[in-house]
């Protein structure tokens, strides 16, 4: 299947708006981190506790909250799990109690806590405690650091790699490309005030490699049509790159959207920072390996030109 069949956009005439989108995009996100939500950590990277309560019917949030509030639990996080089967074969009916920063002496304290309120409160409703899942302070803070180096590392593995495939700007343009897909990540969950779990730094891993992938098959083709296309600017080189791609991109990424809709809109709240990381962190990948890392390669030609240095990228190296 064949879209867009001798496609002739000028993408590097459009870069000033590329820009303009990316800089609202990130600043607004920086922003909120730094003032607003700041970056919205859960309970796996702040520490706390998790307590699971399957109620035997429909349980009504707001009458919850008030029980924890009357009992004096405080900035507690209440998610609701419905659909689950339970052990008698029912559908059963849960929510998660998140109680974030305890100390390491105290924490195993959420759960009695917050089983008291509920009997002291909710007389009519019956409930059990399914499970509690505790994460120190200083347990979170090491996960914080794990996930930080993960991604970074990943990150300086794949600019060498693609140094050696290719150039350096290469692999700068393109990690330059992915820091900016998972900043405006971040910055999404931060302006959405949405927590920040194990499963969404999976997620943002996951959009790494997805965006990494999109940008070197549009690298690649460069590297081709520099070979083929000698007489021809590289700024054209890059826009029928760009444009012979363009096919594949919207066909790939197109269909893994739908996927990950689906998971946002049907897969509950579970999957609900998940699917929100992937729906976002797509359409950003998509996004930048067109807009940004593209248009960077001449750039920095441009810039060479300007200071007297080399004017034109070599092909590059071939494939093994």
């Amino acid at each position: 299947m064949q879209l867009f069949q001798n496609s002739n956009i000028d993408w590097l005439g459009k870069k000033w708006f590329f820009l303009g989108f990316s800089l609202i995009f990130s600043v607004a996100g920086v922003l909120s981190m730094l003032f607003w939500h700041h970056v919205p950590l859960g309970v796996d990277f702040k520490g706390g506790t998790l307590v699971y309560v399957s109620f035997s019917q429909q349980p009504n949030e707001d009458h919850i909250r008030h029980a924890l509030d009357e009992s004096g639990i405080r900035n507690f996080r209440l998610q609701r799990i419905s659909g689950n089967v339970g052990a008698s074969g029912a559908a059963a009916n849960q929510v998660v109690i998140s109680v974030p920063e305890t100390t390491d002496a105290a924490h195993d304290a959420a759960r009695p806590q917050s089983e008291g309120a509920l009997r002291n409160n909710l007389h009519d409703s019956g409930f059990s405690v399914q499970q509690t899942d505790i994460v120190g302070p200083t347990a979170g803070a090491q996960l914080t650091r794990q996930a930080g180096w993960a991604i970074l590392w990943s990150l300086i593995g794949m600019l060498v790699y693609l140094w050696f495939r290719f150039e350096f700007i290469y692999g700068a343009a393109a990690v330059i490309a992915v820091f900016h897909d998972t900043l405006i990540t971040i910055g999404f969950f931060s302006l959405l005030n949405t927590e920040i779990t194990l499963t969404v730094v999976a997620a943002i891993l996951t959009l790494v490699g997805y965006s990494m992938n999109d940008t070197i098959v549009v690298f690649d083709r460069i590297r081709e049509n520099l070979q083929q296309m000698r007489r021809a600017t590289l700024s054209e080189v890059v826009n029928k790159s760009i444009n012979q791609t363009l096919s594949r991109t919207i066909l790939t990424s197109g269909l893994t959207f739908l996927t990950v809709l689906s998971l946002f809109i049907f897969g509950g709240e579970v999957l609900h920072g998940f699917s929100l990381a992937l729906v976002i962190g797509i359409l950003i990948g998509t996004y930048s390996s067109i807009a940004v890392a593209a248009p960077m390669l001449v750039a920095w030609t441009d810039w060479r030109a300007s200071k007297g240095g080399r004017t034109a990228l070599v092909a590059g190296r071939s494939a093994a």
